[in-house]
């Protein structure tokens, strides 16, 4: 079996996904195939694989192929392709689209999602994932395409409406959001044997149900200890239990990122309200930055000191790998189509956070219902601005992209749609490499 790892230079997602692998006996012999056009950031990421699949038992093959010219024989054959690249890197492209945006007053903390962050990024990444998904249509197309590039649902939405390629998105808050929410109100306690139904879209799932091990609803215990965490200065998850507050429902991200997805909590109007919610304003930048650093130190450490037997992490991949390949069902959070209304009240074409069963004929997405009406309205907002970025990356017309970047609704609601529009030219101009068509 052949695993393939697209953007193979993100090397500690590398590590952790290939690790993951190297952790299960269904998984461990497969031949890990590293693609990236960053040959040194190519190689670093083999150096560290091969040590700790040394460690791990020397089990499986690691191959390495670089360069736009070797991806078909990176991706052939291969029965599952892991996707994790970012186009433009940190330097120029992320920094670009915070550093004009702030030119024109409007403020973001991830821009990777949502907001015209989210919006170039996925203009900027779709042509790439269509070019792999051509060539994955030659040479594996029987494979799956597990994506775990943000924005989420911009991408796997496009790879899913207009390619032939089986692909699920991935992400992890589905995971961690109930252990984050006990863990900030005190609730650890709850933890064990809890039930939980989560559903909505990407990064804006939503809490719908949550039990203790009786059965016994959480939410009423949940609401009463929201006001204090509240009105503490220093707590830093505050957006997402305003949501509970005001929606009535806690969601799957971070408050860093949904500060930035509505029109609520980042206002040149209101500067109080950043502090008032702790709103990390640049925090992506500087994430990027002590990322960067973090992993130059620990790639020196790993290098003298060795590499210790990894741990399965969190991550869906290598779970999913394995009940395909032994039908031993699994139950994951996964973004899909929502054909045939998964979720009744929000559209078809919208690429939703559902839960699915994965088993040996591969992944079925579970019907979930209707979601509360204000919950579906708050997901509107964003699937608005995504369905019009494909259609923008699709169509190459650059009126989808203003009217993408008018609807967003932090974008809205501090521009003025002629400075909209001039944001969105200069943008396309500072991305002219990677977007030559809407020039």
């Amino acid at each position: 079996m052949k695993i393939t790892f697209m953007g193979a230079g993100s090397t500690v997602f590398a590590r952790n996904v290939i690790g993951d692998c190297m952790c299960s006996e269904a998984l461990r012999d497969s031949i890990f195939s590293l693609y990236d056009i960053d040959a040194e950031r190519l190689e670093q990421s083999r150096v560290i694989l091969e040590k700790m699949r040394e460690t791990m038992g020397g089990y499986g093959k690691i191959e390495c192929y670089c360069g736009e010219e070797n991806r078909k024989d990176a991706l052939r054959d291969a029965t599952f392709v892991v996707n994790a690249i970012q186009v433009g890197g940190y330097e120029p492209a992320t920094v670009a689209d915070f550093e004009i945006p702030k030119k024109y007053g409007l403020r973001q903390t991830i821009a990777d999602t949502l907001g015209i962050g989210g919006i170039m990024r996925a203009l900027r990444t779709i042509p790439v994932m269509e070019s792999f998904a051509r060539d994955m249509e030659e040479v594996c197309p029987d494979a799956w395409f597990l994506n775990y590039t943000n924005p989420m649902a911009m991408l796997t939405g496009y790879m899913q409406r207009y390619t032939k390629v089986k692909t699920i998105g991935l992400c992890h808050s589905v995971q961690v959001c109930v252990k984050e929410l006990f863990e900030g109100l005190g609730m650890e306690d709850k933890m064990e044997g809890h039930k939980e139904l989560i559903a909505g879209i990407n990064h804006m799932g939503w809490l719908l149900e949550i039990k203790d091990k009786d059965g016994v609803d959480l939410y009423p215990e949940i609401k009463s200890r929201i006001d204090a965490k509240l009105a503490d200065p220093d707590f830093k998850n505050k957006v997402r239990l305003d949501y509970i507050k005001n929606f009535g429902h806690y969601c799957t991200e971070s408050s860093e990122h949904n500060a930035e997805y509505n029109m609520f909590y980042i206002k040149s109007k209101y500067p109080e309200l950043i502090e008032k919610y702790n709103i990390p304003l640049d925090e992506y930048p500087r994430r990027c930055v002590d990322q960067i650093e973090g992993w130059k130190k620990e790639y020196q450490e790993l290098l003298e000191g060795g590499v210790k037997e990894h741990k399965r992490s969190r991550e869906y991949a290598s779970h999913i790998m394995e009940a395909i390949v032994t039908g031993k069902p699994y139950k994951i959070g996964g973004n899909v189509l929502n054909t045939g209304h998964l979720i009744t009240n929000l559209p078809e074409n919208a690429c939703v956070e559902v839960p699915c069963l994965v088993d040996g004929m591969g992944i079925h997405p579970c019907h979930v219902g209707e979601l509360p009406v204000q919950c579906a309205a708050m997901n509107m907002t964003n699937i608005n601005v995504q369905l019009l970025t494909i259609e923008a990356a699709r169509t190459k017309k650059r009126e989808h992209v203003y009217q993408a970047a008018m609807l967003d609704p932090h974008t809205g609601s501090e521009l003025d749609i002629d400075s909209i529009k001039k944001m969105v030219d200069e943008l396309l101009e500072a991305h002219k490499e990677y977007l030559p068509e809407y020039i």
